[in-house]
Order: C-alpha cells, then sequence, then structure tokens
C-alpha cells in the first residue's frame, strides 16, 4: 500500500514501521498443508471460489520453509530494503496438522534471523485450544504473532452457497478464544459474493467489529478456473462486481472501521494464467490508487464514520 494511502488508512506496513521503527516486509511461504474442506473432513471440493494457485501459484518442488524466507528475503532487499521480515504462513490452513509438526514449521521459520514473527492463515474450524496455546507460547518468547481467519461473509445462507464448511457461530467462538488469550486477530472479508451488495458488506463488517477484531482483509471475489464459482459463471448465474463498485465498497467500510484496526490488504490478485473474471482483479495498483484517490477527494478516513 502506497504513503498516500497510509495518510488515509491504518495499513499493516504503518502499523509495523511505528511497532519496530523500521520497515518490514511480510513474506509468504507454503508449508503443504491440505484444508479440512477439500481431504473429505468437511468435503472435497473446496469453497466454490477456491483454485489455491490464485494465490500459491507453485505447488511443485517446494523448497524448505527457511529456504522459502531466504528467497523471499533477496527479493525484498532488492525491492523494498527491509530487513525485517514477518513470515505469512499463507496456503491453504496453516493449522491444519499434528501440533508436533505445526511448532516444527513455525520453529523453522522463526530460525530466520531476519524474521520478527508470524502470520498463520487459517480457517475458524482449525484453531483448537492447542493451537492457540502454541502460538501464544511465540508471543510470550517476544515474537510478533497474528491469526488471519478467513470468514469472507456473516451470513449463513452465503457461506453455505459458496461450501465454505463452517458457519458464522464458528467464527465467532475461534475469535473469542484466540482474543481471550491475547493473540492478534486478523480477520478476511469477500467483497462480492453471490448474493450479497454493499447492505450485506456492512452488516458483516459491525458484526465482526462487535465480536472484536484487530485487523482485516478486504478480497474482491475474482473468477478462476477449475473451481465451482467458474461453472456457476459460465452458466450465467454469477455476475463479477465491477471494479467502480468495489472501490465504492471499500471506502464505505474503511469509513466505518475504528481506526485502531490494522488494514492488512484492501484487494486480492490472481495470476493471468487462471484469472477468468473481473479482468480487473490483475491490476492491484490500480485499485489501490482508485481508493486512494477517492479517500483524498472526499477528504475522508479510515473510521470517520464511526459513531
Amino acid at each position: 500500500m502506497s504513503l498516500t494511502l497510509s495518510q488515509h488508512v491504518h495499513t499493516l506496513g504503518q502499523h509495523l514501521l511505528q511497532q519496530f521503527g523500521e520497515r518490514v516486509h511480510k513474506v509468504s511461504v507454503d508449508a503443504g498443508f491440505t484444508c479440512p474442506n477439500r481431504d473429505g473432513r468437511n468435503g472435497v471440493g473446496g469453497c466454490s471460489f477456491c483454485n489455491n494457485d490464485s494465490f500459491v501459484p507453485d505447488q511443485a518442488d517446494r523448497p524448505s520453509i527457511y529456504a522459502q524466507i531466504e528467497a523471499g528475503s533477496v527479493a525484498v532487499a532488492r525491492i523494498s530494503g527491509a530487513r525485517k521480515l514477518l513470515a505469512y504462513f499463507q496456503a491453504y490452513t496453516n493449522t491444519y496438522d499434528a501440533i508436533e509438526r505445526l511448532r516444527a514449521l513455525y520453529d523453522q521459520a522463526l530460525m530466520h534471523p531476519q524474521v520478527i514473527g508470524i502470520s498463520v492463515g487459517t480457517r475458524p474450524d482449525c484453531v483448537p485450544d492447542a493451537v492457540l496455546d502454541l502460538l501464544v507460547s511465540y508471543q510470550e518468547k517476544g515474537r510478533l504473532v497474528w491469526l488471519e481467519l478467513g470468514l469472507q461473509s456473516s451470513f449463513d445462507t452465503t457461506l453455505q452457497r459458496i461450501y465454505r464448511g463452517h458457519d458464522y457461530a464458528c467464527y465467532v467462538d475461534a475469535t473469542r478464544r484466540a482474543r481471550q488469550r491475547g493473540l492478534k486477530v486478523c480477520t478476511h472479508l469477500i467483497l462480492g459474493l453471490p448474493g450479497e451488495g454493499l447492505e450485506h458488506a456492512r452488516l458483516t463488517l459491525e458484526r465482526v467489529l462487535d465480536v472484536g477484531t484487530d485487523g482485516l482483509k478486504l478480497h474482491p471475489l475474482h473468477v478462476v478456473k477449475a473451481t465451482r464459482l467458474a461453472y456457476e459463471w459460465r452458466r450465467g448465474e454469477y455476475a463479477p462486481m465491477s471494479e467502480a463498485d468495489y472501490i465504492d465498497q471499500v471506502v464505505d467500510l474503511l469509513r466505518r472501521t475504528p481506526r485502531e484496526i490494522v488494514m492488512h490488504r484492501l484487494t486480492g490478485t490472481a495470476a493471468r494464467s487462471i484469472l477468468l473474471a473481473p479482468a480487473w482483479c490483475e491490476h492491484k495498483w490500480r485499485v489501490l490508487n482508485g481508493i486512494t484517490q477517492r479517500m483524498a477527494a472526499g477528504s475522508y478516513q479510515q473510521g470517520d464514520l464511526v459513531g
């Protein structure tokens, strides 16, 4: 996110800069996890929109966690010069394994001398107390820990329609147990889900804020190859939202989000090789610039509609 945007929004980059006194860059790692919505525990097809290549394009010949971070650190040094890294366990469900294996994988990431903490992406139905206690143990050792929970929508009818495999109550339970332990929670929300509009997004945000969260990620729903959603789109049963509508909704939600909430992401992209629609999802910086321009033009700030 640009420096201009950070004048209007409490971005993760800005938050980490204030916390550590220097830039911290997030580096994604793929630990080879699966998902209970794919391996048969909850389902076999995954969510209707899920083709994991949309955010992790290369699954074959996976290097070690340490090697992935080392490669990422080289790229970061070239792009931004950041010396501190936050290891982001991103692909699939990163708490879905035996506690001993989770500890080994997280430890490997934290062994890298530039890594100051971990951010763990997962589902609300995959965070038993033992996993939360493990994450707390790293925090107690002075490491930064973020637990990223994919909610997407607070409407059970929508969650069922997209084959999410859990309900909103599951998210509420997981979030409360995590935050009671002092863990920071970042909630993922998708805009443009089938049957949802601005009022749904507003109500989902309101519910999430009522439960309590420390961070938010906003994504547009994009149609990628080899998904249920792709078939619905081809049959004319789903129409993606426009770029203008997405920017409108993001700006609206930002203004309703308290300033202390850290915005980890305001848009998402998919690789051109698998993206079917909408085409504007290829253009991350154009979307971010559109959000920035809208916030600046209206003299808007994150949280200026709160209360």
